[in-house]
């Protein structure tokens, strides 16, 4: 009598749990039916903020009165023990970042000889200086005159007039990397010199005078690397000699791809590097500053704001979709009626969304196919994402609304169409694995392209199960082989959206339940020995962001409630439901310090690229921890242990 009262106890609390968490997250909804969330970086964007502020000489006004000083606040605050910003909360010193923070305050009007800007000085010295910066903060100091344009690789603009079968050409890199590449070759073909009013300079950021340092090429290591840094000493010096009259051609291509996809107040690309180049483009081809595009392209900036008090940020970009239908998920799981105000506003904005009418950059891979999906940001018509239209997808099936079916079928017919060679799906392109263009000078970051990953495929192969397209189906059956073989030694997959193996592992898991894999198989079991030996000691999961470095893999600093949750969700989906394991892991959670919607976490758990950029996404610690308690409960509370757990 006493056990049973124990379990009734412990169901019912978890009830309770549940209710008030779901109750919280739909007090969140917009009144429109969307989500948003705050979305974090590190200091880059915020000091790129005032950097861009100060390139225009737009320093007065509210901006020196309001937004400026917050974001100093905000950087400020940001700045760790080692003297410098880290890329993500309570990382390692970054040079890069460093350094870009360092400037913004110094523009802001801090003294280099206070304290906190002591500290990074000498931070940023011991580490050789500001000439080993990566590429892109190299480029910032060149257009403020604080670095010699030697010290940037050559990237002529020139490129955007390459036919198509050249080695290098803007179909053979991201969206990302070309939505920021096309505005930034205006500005380093046109090498325009920052406004500065104040002129303020950090020459003492370098070891020595910047006009003689040697600055680090990308990859000179490797035979590639070397090959394209000879080919960057010989572009270097016959670009002088360019004709006039192909740099003028070439502008004109450059605006020609820009203009299309300014996206209105959304920014190109819908991400904050792009719409910050964008702006600066214009601004060093005079275009006045009243013009459409020009004041459109502005405007994009200043909507990725966030002010808190005497603190402002500025985020990366906006993730409502996202957010939407991930929290959308999470109100099913919990038993969300279907036909209630919550989900049938959601599915309306959600439906309202969907790119029906653009071809975007996509279609360069894949001519013949309809156009159909979801973006990532509100707007961005030219660059929906499989991984937002798969999760869109299999909300919408859930919902069991008709009006949702021609969506559905439109949206599954797009992934098809956008699996890649591979069996696996990238991002935003099929087929964008020109894994040798990672080594030419400019790609120090690693990022330049959008080849197929494990979570991304995991997503598109949960939603095919789902939609009932069968094993033996050609794209069901090629991605699941292509998550086999991704499969890593030790039992784990790679996570590149989400950190990290916790990530990757649970989409993994979660897809090969949808499609009815065999949880006893040596693969399964060995994913689910993987998962349990990293759970830590108060039962929850937490991996670092440093783990994206090979030899620092499996470091730990806490437990999250989003990595906790998304453990959960992979043991569940490979049958573990009953075991100690996932028992503690509720625990945990149910114990862990809760705010409204929300668990508490500091801890970055989202990845821009692996090793370069990391993300906070509010609302992971809001919809993921509710989405596993929601399953637990829900698969304690039914008879079958087996059901398709595709998310």
């Amino acid at each position: 009598m006493g056990v049973l009262a124990t379990q009734t106890d412990f169901e019912s609390d978890l009830d309770d749990l549940v209710r008030d968490s779901r109750e919280a997250l739909k007090d969140r909804q917009r009144d429109d039916g969307h989500w948003i969330f705050e979305f974090e970086a590190d200091a880059t964007i915020p000091a790129e903020y005032i950097l861009l502020q100060h390139f225009l000489g737009t320093v007065e006004g509210a901006f020196a009165a309001d937004v400026q000083p917050k974001i100093a606040n905000y950087l400020r605050d940001r700045q760790a023990e080692h003297g410098g910003w880290p890329l993500f909360h309570a990382g390692d010193f970054d040079l890069s970042a460093t350094v870009k923070a360092y400037y913004a305050l110094k523009l802001a009007g801090d003294d280099a000889e206070a304290p906190h800007m002591r500290r990074a000085r000498d931070a940023v010295l011991a580490r050789g200086g500001a000439a080993r910066c990566n590429v892109f903060t190299r480029i910032a100091l060149a257009l403020f005159g604080q670095a010699p344009w030697r010290a940037v690789p050559v990237m002529p603009i020139e490129i955007t007039l390459l036919p198509r079968w050249f080695p290098f050409h803007l179909e053979k890199v991201s969206y990302w990397s070309r939505t920021v590449i096309v505005p930034l070759l205006i500005l380093m073909a046109l090498k325009p010199r920052a406004k500065n009013p104040r002129g303020v300079d950090v020459r003492e950021l370098f070891a020595e005078d910047p006009e003689h340092c040697a600055y680090p090429m990308n990859a000179t290591g490797t035979a590639l690397g070397a090959a394209f840094s000879a080919l960057d000493k010989v572009l270097r010096s016959v670009e002088p000699a360019f004709p006039k009259r192909g740099r003028k051609l070439a502008i004109q291509k450059a605006l020609d791809f820009i203009v299309p996809r300014l996206n209105g107040e959304d920014g190109l690309g819908g991400i904050f590097p792009a719409m910050a180049n964008a702006v600066m483009a214009y601004e060093a081809l005079g275009t006045p500053r009243d013009d459409p595009d020009f004041a459109t392209a502005r405007a994009a900036v200043d909507k990725l704001l966030m002010f808190h008090g005497d603190r402002a940020y500025c985020q990366p970009c906006l993730s409502p979709i996202w957010d939407t239908c991930l929290a959308l998920h999470a109100l099913l799981e919990s038993r969300e009626d279907p036909q209630g105000q919550a989900v049938q506003k959601a599915i309306d904005w959600l439906l309202e969304r969907e790119i029906t009418g653009t071809y975007g950059d996509w279609v360069w891979r894949r001519p013949g196919l309809k156009p159909s999906g979801w973006a990532f940001q509100y707007w961005n018509d030219h660059y929906p994402d499989v991984d937002d239209t798969a999760v869109v997808v299999m909300a919408l099936d859930r919902a069991n609304d008709p009006r949702c079916r021609p969506a559905i079928e439109r949206a599954a017919e797009w992934i098809i169409g956008m699996q890649s060679k591979t069996g696996g799906w990238g991002s935003f392109d099929p087929e964008n694995q020109y894994t040798y263009l990672n080594y030419i000078p400019f790609a120090d970051h690693g990022a330049l392209l959008d080849p197929p990953t494990v979570d991304v495929t995991a997503r598109c192969l949960s939603m095919l199960a789902q939609l009932g397209y069968p094993r033996d189906h050609p794209a069901v059956r090629k991605a699941v082989e292509f998550l086999k073989r991704e499969q890593e030694t030790d039992g784990s997959w790679f996570g590149r959206w989400g950190t990290n193996y916790v990530y990757g592992t649970w989409s993994a898991l979660s897809a090969l339940n949808a499609v009815g894999e065999d949880l006893q198989a040596p693969h399964v079991r060995k994913a689910v020995r993987w998962l349990e030996g990293f759970q830590r000691e108060d039962g929850g999961w937490g991996e670092d962001c440093a783990t994206y470095w090979q030899e620092r893999r499996g470091e730990s600093k806490a437990s999250t409630p989003s990595q906790t949750a998304w453990a959960l969700l992979g043991l569940m989906a490979a049958g573990e439901v009953d075991s100690e394991s996932v028992e503690r892991g509720i625990a945990h959670l149910q114990a862990a310090p809760r705010n409204g919607a929300k668990w508490d976490e500091a801890l970055y758990t989202g990845i821009g690229f692996p090793r370069v950029f990391y993300l906070r996404y509010d609302g992971y610690s809001a919809y993921f921890p509710l989405w596993a308690l929601a399953r637990y409960r829900n698969l304690i509370s039914g008879n079958a242990r087996r059901v398709a757990l595709g998310m």
